[in-house]
């Protein structure tokens, strides 16, 4: 028989919550620890909290110090400053790409590069990282469009403008007054689709990929699919039929 794994969740969000409280389910799990966590963990059945530790060097030292057999790393932060790289260098095993991986989530004009060499069929797209270029094209283009911060802004990097003034509003609010720092400091200007957004996502060990039921984001604030893009309002899996979006909030 196996022997039953300690394992650490790295993070403090709703995410690794519930990944803390999937992982403790398992008859495979001795202990689950969560670091930094949050005070909803406690009093979990096999879950505790590790000392206050956030930095990647302190995650590191926490999970040599814990002994684990698993890091299982919740914020994409994390993985796009290296945390993988840093626990594989010291020997621990990872549950998450490594830092060149992990650009496929944190920079948009990575991503959209990396589809466009694959084949994969996908909006329209430019990148600018100069004010006045990006304005040019905002005012030349002959369709509508999406404008997006190129790093990670926690769910809050992509304006949806209604028309040409908006767009330019938006292009202006991270370019010229840096509303997202260096997350905006590049941006990708691509064409506006319509539909609701369906998420697929795979498990992947380099060999194998597992698909997961497609799950559906409901991104905006407000009712009716109107208001800014937030982190997420809430997401549902499997995806329910069209008639069902309504109750969502979704166009």
């Amino acid at each position: 028989m196996s022997r039953e794994l300690k394992i650490l969740v790295a993070g403090q969000g709703a995410r690794e919550h519930a990944l803390a409280w999937a992982l403790a389910a398992s008859p495979r799990v001795r202990e689950v620890v969560v670091a930094p966590g949050n005070p909803g963990v406690e009093g979990m059945a096999r879950v505790r909290r590790a000392a206050e530790v956030a930095s990647a060097e302190a995650l590191v030292a926490c999970a040599v110090a814990e002994g684990v057999d698993l890091v299982v790393i919740g914020p994409e932060r994390l993985l796009a400053d290296g945390l993988a790289d840093s626990l594989a260098a010291a020997g621990v095993p990872t549950f998450g790409p490594r830092r060149a991986a992990a650009q496929i989530e944190s920079s948009k004009v990575f991503a959209r590069r990396l589809l466009q060499a694959a084949g994969v069929p996908g909006p329209r797209f430019m990148a600018f990282s100069e004010l006045e270029a990006a304005l040019e094209y905002v005012r030349g283009v002959d369709r509508e469009v999406v404008v997006k911060a190129d790093g990670l802004a926690q769910g809050k990097g992509v304006f949806v403008p209604e028309d040409r003034q908006e767009a330019e509003a938006a292009v202006r609010r991270l370019l010229e007054e840096r509303a997202l720092g260096e997350a905006g400091a590049t941006i990708v200007i691509e064409e506006r689709l319509y539909g609701p957004e369906v998420s697929l996502l795979a498990l992947c060990d380099g060999q194998r990929a597992a698909l997961l039921p497609a799950a559906q984001d409901a991104k905006r604030l407000e009712e009716g699919d109107r208001g800014p893009n937030t982190g997420g309002m809430g997401a549902v899996a499997p995806v329910l039929p069209a008639s069902a979006l309504p109750l969502l909030g979704a166009a």
